[in-house]
């Protein structure tokens, strides 16, 4: 699957959706923010490397596709688990981005402030796009190899 940037997801999306995506956000990082309060910043931080709105996005994806294919007069159920599987694979992939952000940032704010984002925005986007491009080869690389291999008759990850 190719990254692209799609401005017809906009349309298909309703308001209320963005009113949920924003609610379950602010919910998230009003909890964080107390948990912060009580047990420290350094534990409330962990609660928002959670990407607050991925439970919302999650749940709307898996709806999206499902009525696509069901209006298609198919049963959508499984193309929906499978994107919104995609997604959270893409949201564990930003999520080690964020870590090694966090260890950069921390690294290097003593010196500056700004250069110090920089350089932690800098190895957030490497990372995370590295771990992306890896987690593609590897996956066609082992798709590759299982349907090559005599014991991959009745896999179902091999299509007959």
């Amino acid at each position: 699957m190719l990254v692209k940037l799609s401005s017809s997801a906009l349309k298909q999306t309703r308001w209320y959706e963005y009113a949920v995506r924003f609610a379950l956000g602010g919910c998230a990082t009003v909890l964080a923010g107390v948990i912060g309060a009580h047990f420290g910043v350094s534990v409330g931080g962990l609660f928002l490397a959670l990407p607050a709105i991925f439970c919302a996005t999650a749940t709307l994806i898996e709806s999206h596709e499902r009525h696509a294919k069901e209006k298609a007069g198919l049963s959508g159920r499984r193309r929906g688990q499978e994107a919104a599987a995609l997604d959270a694979a893409g949201a564990a992939l930003g999520g080690i981005g964020l870590a090694a952000f966090a260890v950069v940032f921390h690294a290097t704010v003593g010196a500056s402030v700004a250069l110090g984002f920089i350089a932690a925005l800098t190895v957030w986007a490497i990372v995370s796009v590295t771990a992306w491009w890896l987690r593609r080869k590897l996956r066609i690389v082992s798709h590759s190899r299982s349907a090559h291999s005599p014991s991959a008759e009745g896999s179902r990850f091999v299509k007959p």
